[in-house]
């Protein structure tokens, strides 16, 4: 059985990943219908720019995700 933290920290991820997806989505059409202007920028360049914007993203989620953890289960209070 799944307790309430538990509960709550699976819609937190189910919501995350519905948001990321989405927003992955959108950027995704934009691009496909020509909207970003990649003229000047070499492909490993396009690649570095994604892949960089994807792992900053990444860490600061994780952060966040460990800041509420922690103030969540009284880490902080000790």
């Amino acid at each position: 059985m799944i307790g309430k933290g538990e509960a709550a920290m699976k819609g937190s991820l189910t919501y995350s990943l519905a948001c990321s997806g989405a927003i992955g989505a959108i950027l995704a059409l934009a691009w496909v219908f020509g909207g970003f202007d990649t003229e000047g920028v070499s492909t490993n360049g396009v690649i570095a720019m994604v892949l960089g914007t994807f792992f900053t993203v990444l860490l600061g989620v994780g952060l966040m995700t460990l800041i509420v953890y922690s103030s969540r289960s009284g880490q902080d209070d000790q």
